[in-house]
């Protein structure tokens, strides 16, 4: 059976590990982006390879701010799926956030993910079926104070993956958007237990996500199965009434 690859921006992440372990254990092969997350990289890169021993794992370095796609995109020689688990927010007062702040917020969230879309999808036609998934948020669709530029970005994001599933549509490539609510990771770490507490009572579940939950869909929407949903985006957030 030929070998299917999957390319994951910010695989070093809590949701990016969980979504590299899920592929590989549904038989992907994967290019692990990560930027500062070597130690985990390395780790899972070599827990991987001696699971799957006929699947392939490549560490990618590159730091989306700092440097050209190229060195992403000079590195993949076939491709199936392309995941963007990677995301920065900035919490505080939007006429507070510095411009270049603004910026960084912009290239990580926004403008490399579409410029690598845009670079990629020769690539992902060329595999007979494509998958692009993006990780977006609840925040996109109900925007949250204090985090207005990532709220933005992310709607941004479902936007553009209905407008350019559109486009893609005749090459077999599919773009849709896991978008989560609350989910336990580094990224919700600061939060105080009473404020925990707050924030799970506004959640029909009563709970948190676990990265798991939100690997799941990303590994069902590359399925092949899942062919005919393409431009949406899915809410994964515990029904949580924002």
């Amino acid at each position: 059976m030929d070998k299917k690859y999957a390319l994951i921006i910010g695989a070093s992440g809590d949701i990016g590990v969980s979504v590299a372990q899920k592929l590989a254990q549904s038989g992907w092969s994967l290019y692990l982006h990560y930027n500062s997350g070597a130690e985990v990289i390395d780790k899972m890169t070599q827990e991987l390879s001696a699971k799957y021993p006929d699947q392939e794992f490549f560490k990618i370095k590159a730091d989306l701010i700092a440097d050209d796609i190229a060195v992403i995109t000079d590195s993949i020689f076939s491709l199936n799926a392309l995941i963007f688990a990677q995301g920065i927010t900035e919490y505080g007062l939007f006429s507070t956030l510095s411009d270049e702040r603004m910026q960084e917020l912009m290239m990580v969230n926004y403008e490399k993910p579409l410029l690598l879309v845009k670079k990629l999808q020769d690539k992902i036609a060329q595999s007979g079926f494509g998958r692009i998934v993006f990780l977006g948020s609840v925040y996109g669709k109900v925007g949250s104070s204090m985090e207005v530029m990532y709220s933005s970005l992310k709607g941004a994001i479902s936007s553009f993956a209905n407008a350019y599933a559109k486009e893609v549509a005749s090459l077999d490539i599919t773009v849709n958007v896991i978008a989560p609510g609350a989910v336990q990771t580094k990224m919700t770490s600061f939060l105080k237990d009473d404020e925990k507490n707050e924030l799970t009572d506004e959640i029909p579940l009563n709970k948190m996500a676990q990265p798991q939950d939100i690997s799941f869909w990303v590994d069902t929407l590359l399925n092949k199965q899942s062919r005919y949903l393409t431009g949406e985006t899915i809410y994964v957030d515990g029904g949580w009434l924002v």
